[in-house]
């Protein structure tokens, strides 16, 4: 019934094809993000990101469902550590580079990577882009494929089709139906609510002004001092700065509503901004930055405003972004990640079957043992995911 065909740019796709299948909730599955990626060197063979997009067409070759699809030269990026497999792949003799990668780039962040909209057979899709993507693995003759960050029902899905589930653990927040922040601040135990009043208040005595500001609303010029602050973070850590700034004056312009820039100032001058992305029911933190050191500044302007965003808006959940215990006392909780991954080798594939049920159980144990540090109090407690 089904015809998948890849294609080297997200372009050969039109946007209201893609976007019409994609989750509104997931900016960064977005045509526009993708697309500006591409078009201002983001992706590409020098950073070992190619594009080969899955597009599923019917018998009217019509597209009924897609995701983004890369071949990998490496791992940065991806936030779903596979080094290790890398390592033991290659000192068996074989090449584990290229290999297939579904995900957004340098996005750590759950959504649908089966994109299908509503579509009536949402099952029957699902099946046919899974088996088809194996099947381009196999046709390119890569090591291996990976779905990265799939919603649960996804990862059971691709389990169906013979793919191995990991699990990972993040710490996100989910809303109570909270009015305002001092209503969540009720939730958490004494200590923790004093911590967070002491660190929003050390940052109003600093003198410190905080904007939170819709991407269509930010200056080119504001734009511009954010991504020095994001290639200095990247700088400091010893990491590769991959977006460039034509591509976040071109989201501000496609797609600034989906965009929240938190920027903080001392004086006239902007010290430090954090960049988030905005779906109707979710906030993502992703980039952070500032030139010098401010005592709770980085609390407030990623974890804080964005709370604080979410209870104004209504919005029922807030990803701040990969790793990150110290998020626990600020109310973020211990949420299971997942991705499922295909090993064209059958020896290293039940070598990494073992290790993934090995990994799982640490990987509860450990989300277990976070869970015991909740700041909630024990009557408003919430159960990890």
């Amino acid at each position: 019934m089904y015809k998948l065909t890849t294609h080297s740019t997200i372009a050969e796709i039109p946007a209201p094809t893609w976007n019409a299948l994609a989750d509104p909730d997931t900016p960064f599955m977005r045509h526009e993000f993708l697309h500006a990626m591409e078009e201002h060197g983001c992706v590409g063979e020098r950073l070992g990101w190619i594009p080969t997009h899955l597009a599923l067409r019917d018998d009217n070759d019509r597209v009924v469902a897609a995701a983004p699809c890369y071949i990998k030269l490496n791992s940065y990026g991806e936030f779903v550590f596979d080094w290790s497999w890398a390592d033991a792949y290659e000192r068996s003799g074989r090449r584990y580079y290229p290999k297939l990668v579904i995900a957004s780039p340098y996005t750590p962040a759950t959504g649908p990577r089966i994109l299908r909209g509503r579509a009536q057979q949402p099952d029957a899709l699902a099946r046919a882009l899974a088996q088809g993507a194996v099947q381009v693995a196999e046709r390119l003759g890569v090591s291996s494929l990976h779905w990265l960050f799939t919603t649960d029902e996804e990862t059971t899905q691709l389990e169906k089709t013979g793919l191995m589930r990991r699990v990972g653990c993040q710490f996100h927040w989910q809303t109570r139906g909270y009015a305002t922040f001092d209503d969540f601040l009720s939730s958490l135990s004494a200590a923790k609510r004093k911590m967070i009043k002491r660190e929003r208040r050390r940052v109003a005595e600093s003198g410190l002004r905080i904007r939170r500001v819709r991407g269509d609303a930010v200056t080119e010029a504001e734009w511009a001092i954010f991504h020095q602050l994001y290639c200095d973070t990247f700088d400091k850590r010893g990491g590769l700065p991959t977006l460039t700034l034509p591509f976040f004056l071109q989201i501000a312009e496609s797609m600034g509503e989906q965009l929240l820039l938190v920027l903080a100032y001392d004086g006239p001058a902007v010290v430090a901004a954090a960049f988030n992305l905005l779906g109707p029911r979710s906030l993502y933190g992703r980039h952070w930055g500032c030139f010098r050191d401010y005592h709770s500044l980085h609390f407030e302007a990623c974890y804080y405003q964005g709370l604080d965003h979410c209870i104004e808006k209504g919005l029922e959940r807030f990803e701040p972004g990969a790793q990150g215990e110290h998020k626990i006392s600020r109310g973020f909780l211990p949420t299971r990640t997942w991705s499922a991954h295909w090993i064209a080798e059958p020896d290293f594939r039940s070598a990494v079957s073992r290790f993934l049920l090995a990994e799982t159980q640490s990987m509860d144990d450990y989300i277990v043992e976070m869970d015991r540090r909740s700041p909630y109090r024990s009557d408003t407690a919430m159960d990890p995911t």
